[in-house]
């Protein structure tokens, strides 16, 4: 069926196929569609995956055929690919999804679709006949998952079967129209190294966080939308030892894990009546009856902060997870106000001691012009100092100016300061090197410069 699927459908306004601009292609797509749908043979197979898969396409030819004055030969083939990804698929968005470098699809409203490629946002060459058209590949995604979308219940989130997360809002919420934004996620996972080959960190970072997970240092993974906590997230979960039992738990499934005893749970959204909500929050306080070595929380955003701050206090050091923040510093603050809305009456200075008792390392990543995603900073949070957290950095990223395309460049640079968790990874069993930690700057002018900032 996938083969069927045509690049052309959606093409630019500007172009033509045949003598057909891509209106009249549009138009016509639909057409057939809607015969389709309405057609007695359609009727006998929609219900039947199998059958549908084996017969869709004939049914969709032979349509295609009886327009045969209207079509030539290749622009019979060209509809009936449009056709299929409009009965089975995403209509206009499947050749953007059978693109592998394309990873984010926003549409904004119905002629008006963005694509991501190699961190580089750019409009893309397709276009839905309206809102209506829009509506119901939304609603073709959320009834997949058991959701709904409609005035009553204005927004989903879905996960589509390859694992891309899928966020829809529709009117009176969208004022311009229904708006789509899928976020997809390579088939393969990327490794530390293949942070390190694409310059989204050193490879001495990369060393020593590995290193780190070993030895289970607890990790806050800090950035802002779309800087790549997830992905270095997954990355480093990679090098946790194959005899630990791992919970992950997120809102929408993302983390892939390459490891041989992962539990992954997903929160739940209620239904229709309002009921069956499952939190972030009860999804941790479960984990922790179900024999975790390590927890994983793709990000916490709400009252289970507290929760996961519990865990990291109570024997489950080296777990892991990420937060919306400008900067290591502020992942605390945030982290901070996350723990207030959780109903628990901290003194600051108590509940400071508390995150500094359980967290121990921060890695801020952030985009930067041009696309390019790095980590900027790895620090040590070593406690707490006439009222303060004590950070001290350990490795940074220092931009020095843009190339020729427009993209960040700069350098990796360790500050001279030598972690104390290096004691810890030691007796672990892992041999680093205190090279990794050498800095043109002494360690003087290093813990200077902390001081400043």
């Amino acid at each position: 069926m996938i083969s069927l699927w045509n690049p052309s459908y959606g093409r630019a306004k500007s172009h033509t196929v045949d003598s057909m601009t891509d209106d009249e292609f549009l138009k016509m797509v639909l057409s057939l569609h809607s015969e389709l749908v309405e057609s007695l043979e359609w009727s006998s197979v929609a219900d039947n995956d199998e059958q549908c898969a084996q017969e869709l396409p004939d049914l969709i030819r032979q349509l295609c055929q009886k327009r045969a004055s209207e079509l030539s030969h290749g622009l019979q083939e060209a509809v009936a690919a449009a056709v299929m990804a409009e009965s089975v698929g995403l209509g206009p968005l499947e050749p953007l999804l059978a693109d592998p470098q394309i990873s984010d699809i926003l549409v904004n409203r119905f002629d008006e679709v963005y694509i991501e490629s190699n961190g580089q946002l750019s409009r893309a060459n397709v276009q839905f006949a309206d809102d209506a058209h829009v509506m119901r590949i939304i609603q073709r995604i959320a009834a997949r998952v058991g959701r709904r979308l409609d005035e009553s219940s204005p927004v989903v989130d879905a996960r589509m079967a390859d694992g891309s997360r899928v966020h829809a809002v529709a009117p009176p919420l969208a004022v311009r129209g229904p708006t789509i934004s899928i976020r997809r996620f390579s088939a393969k996972p990327l490794l530390l190294g293949n942070l390190v080959s694409c310059a989204s960190m050193s490879g001495n970072m990369a060393a020593f966080l590995a290193a780190a997970v070993v030895a289970r240092v607890s990790c806050l993974i800090s950035g802002g939308t779309g800087a790549g906590k997830t992905t270095l997230l997954n990355a480093m979960s990679a090098n946790i030892p194959t005899d630990e039992r791992i919970i992950t738990i997120e809102d929408v499934t993302e983390l892939r894990l390459v490891h041989p005893h992962v539990v992954s749970l997903e929160a739940r959204n209620s239904n229709v009546d309002g009921r069956g909500e499952v939190t972030i929050r009860e999804l941790v306080r479960n984990s922790l009856r179900m024999r975790p070595d390590r927890i994983v929380v793709g990000e916490v955003r709400g009252n289970e902060a507290i929760d996961m701050l519990q865990a990291l206090n109570t024997g489950h050091e080296g777990s892991m997870t990420t937060i919306h923040a400008n900067d290591t510093r502020d992942a605390l603050a945030r982290l901070e106000l996350l723990v207030g809305m959780s109903g628990y009456d901290f003194s600051l200075p108590v509940l400071r001691q508390y995150i500094a008792t359980g967290v121990k390392l921060l890695v801020h990543v952030g985009r930067q012009k041009g696309g390019a995603r790095r980590v900027l900073r790895v620090a040590e949070l070593l406690g707490i100092e006439n009222g303060e957290y004590r950070l001290e950095d350990i490795f940074r990223f220092r931009q020095t100016g843009l190339d020729s395309q427009g993209r960040a460049t700069g350098e990796f640079s360790a500050t001279g300061y030598q972690p104390k968790c290096i004691e810890r990874i030691r007796e672990a069993g892992t041999s680093i090197s205190d090279s990794l930690f050498t800095s043109a700057a002494s360690p003087l002018e290093a813990r200077a410069a902390n001081e400043q900032r």
